[in-house]
């Protein structure tokens, strides 16, 4: 019997995008054009088209930070395989939520679930990317705190979120946009410490 190979980051990089791909389609079958020809007939797909938006964005972040962490993993042990998995699992109720929420003009409940789900999908990316961080072995200390101030701080953001959202849907969905935000890049202290490094390798390199 042969020695099992070990995984690679390039078989679990590839797994997840399948799965970011099929999540997207999902949402996009959600869209489903007006019976009238009238252009004001678009008007009426609001909830759709915000709620649409919104769910692109979490998961184009979440896609471009999992990129950005996958970077730092030469072998992915069994620990992050499986939080991997786990943090794929919340992130495939996505479309599910969204249509809840689309389909009742944001009504309270769907609101709360879909902030609740925000929380939980980013409390496995907060397991998942400490797991990463601590195993890279690339981070100095103070690079490793500001990584994990940042995350959980949106981490507690997304928390808030769904606490108004028992009293205010609309506050709730907005403070979702906020902790969004703060996800749109990756960790810029571990960026501009590469970008360093690139610069630097170009500078010693004749003909670069």
């Amino acid at each position: 019997m042969s020695k099992m190979s070990p995984s690679t980051p390039e078989r679990l990089s590839g797994y997840t995008d399948a799965v970011f791909a099929v999540i997207i389609t999902i949402m996009v079958l959600e869209l489903k054009p007006p019976a009238s020809a009238e252009l004001s007939a678009l008007l009426s797909l609001w909830p759709v088209a915000l709620s649409y938006v919104v769910s692109y964005a979490f998961v184009a972040i979440i896609w471009i930070n999992h990129h950005y962490l996958m970077t730092y993993i030469t072998s992915p042990s069994l620990r992050v395989i499986w939080l991997n998995f786990g943090h794929l699992f919340f992130v495939s109720l996505v479309p599910f939520t969204t249509a809840w929420m689309a389909q009742t003009e944001f009504a309270p409940a769907p609101v709360l679930v879909y902030a609740a789900l925000f929380v939980v999908t980013d409390g496995m990316y907060n397991l998942f990317e400490r797991e990463i961080l601590r195993s890279s072995g690339e981070f100095s200390p103070v690079e490793y705190r500001a990584t994990r101030r940042r995350s959980l701080f949106a981490f507690l953001l997304f928390v808030v979120a769904a606490v108004l959202a028992v009293f205010s849907n609309w506050a709730g969905f907005g403070f979702i946009c906020v902790a969004l935000a703060l996800h749109l890049a990756p960790d810029a202290t571990g960026w501009r410490r590469r970008a360093r490094e690139t610069r630097r390798q170009r500078r010693a390199t004749p003909g670069m």
